[in-house]
């Protein structure tokens, strides 16, 4: 997916101002391809300025007319502070770690959100180079090898652990790959925009089989699900002309994948699009690639945001080479103010997707920025 964490916005809530000017302005750097190595890239690349591990999905407790449904959303962030890179102190802010973390109660109709922030080191915060293995305080995201685990053939048998401990809500799960590895755009380089230097790398884990616990204001639930795993990280800046973007990631009931993302001018108009779709036939997983201009966004219906007074399009009709899909908002609210952290209010929630014909045919995650203020840069 695209960019979605802004460096100058990152200043934003924390209060001291002690950080205020470490961020400098740098010319971006077109990103070379290269062959994507695993486990190592798994891990954190501190030598690029943004980086992030993103966990969204949908999971049940219980059955029938009791059944409870959530969506779930853990998000780790990296940032290179650009004017500490050259000093020896030890005390020194030379990255970053933000995290987000959600829980939309679909019965309940309500999102519950939290967010945190530290410097990388000090026992408080971590993000390891050699795989996958991310600390803030008492939140965690680490990849680990599943001992004994069955895997689909191509899938290696690993878990990811996803531990959150929030104020009114908490995550225990455990999501094991039921797919191999999704590379993005050219095997991994994913371009952003129109100019070569707005790219990332990046990946995907989609089908995530997924179980654990969900806590929600002192109750505990046991849940299954299925989960959708991102991993960017990228030297890219947002096209001058774009203010946000649009993206969905869907597993679908069948096996299959879809994603999809714009970034969008400030008109509403498309500045680039892409996206991936995954199928699963009967001769096994076949994946295509989108080219620039075949995937397109239309809004259908608007919701108003009673916080940050944003107009957000909480259901679309999404055209792919695949097919045309309407994505619908599984409640609308779904707002999150992270104001705190990484300084910007976005848009982003379980949502569901429906063919052409209007039937279900899966569920995942919408994401809109730039609708309560455009990004900068």
């Amino acid at each position: 997916m695209p960019n979605r964490f802004p460096r100058r916005l990152v200043l934003a809530g924390m209060g001291s101002g002690l950080l205020a000017g470490l961020f400098t302005a740098l010319p971006a750097v077109a990103l070379p391809r290269r062959m994507l190595a695993f486990p190592r890239d798994h891990g954190a690349h501190p030598d690029l300025r943004t980086e992030w591990w993103y966990i969204t999905g949908q999971a049940v407790s219980g059955e029938g007319a009791r059944a409870r449904q959530f969506g779930f959303q853990v998000t780790f962030f990296r940032s290179r502070v650009e004017a500490t890179q050259g000093l020896k102190s030890k005390f020194a802010a030379k990255q970053l770690i933000f995290a987000h973390a959600a829980i939309t109660d679909v019965q309940g109709r309500k999102l519950w959100h939290d967010q945190r922030i530290a410097r990388e080191g000090f026992d408080v915060a971590a993000a390891a180079t050699k795989d996958a293995d991310l600390r803030l305080r008492d939140w965690s995201l680490q990849r680990q090898p599943a001992k004994g685990a069955p895997a689909t053939p191509g899938t290696p048998p690993e878990l990811w652990l996803a531990r959150v401990q929030a104020g009114d809500f908490a995550l225990d799960l455990r999501l094991q790959p039921a797919q191999p590895l999704l590379l993005q755009g050219d095997q991994g380089l994913s371009r952003k925009g129109p100019d070569a230097d707005q790219a990332s790398y990046y990946y995907s884990l989609p089908q995530l089989q997924t179980r654990g616990r969900i806590s929600l204001k002192g109750e505990t639930f046991d849940v299954t699900g299925k989960a959708w795993l991102d991993h960017e990280w990228s030297e890219a800046l947002l096209h001058p002309d774009a203010v946000g973007w649009d993206w969905i990631g869907m597993n679908l009931l069948d096996g299959s994948a879809l994603t999809a993302f714009r970034l969008r001018r400030a008109d509403g108009s498309t500045l680039w699009s892409g996206g991936s779709f995954r199928a699963q036939s009967s001769s096994g997983l076949l994946t295509f690639i989108a080219s620039p201009g075949e995937v397109a966004f239309s809004p259908q219906r608007w919701w108003t945001s009673p916080l940050s007074r944003a107009r957000y399009p909480v259901e679309w009709i999404v055209r792919t080479p695949a097919d045309f899909y309407t994505v619908k908002a599984v409640i609308d609210n779904q707002e999150l103010d992270s104001r705190a952290s990484t300084g910007a209010i976005y848009w982003e929630g379980l949502s569901e997707l429906f063919d052409s014909n209007g039937k279900l045919v899966g569920r995942g995650y919408l994401e809109m920025t730039g609708y309560a203020n455009p990004l900068r840069m």
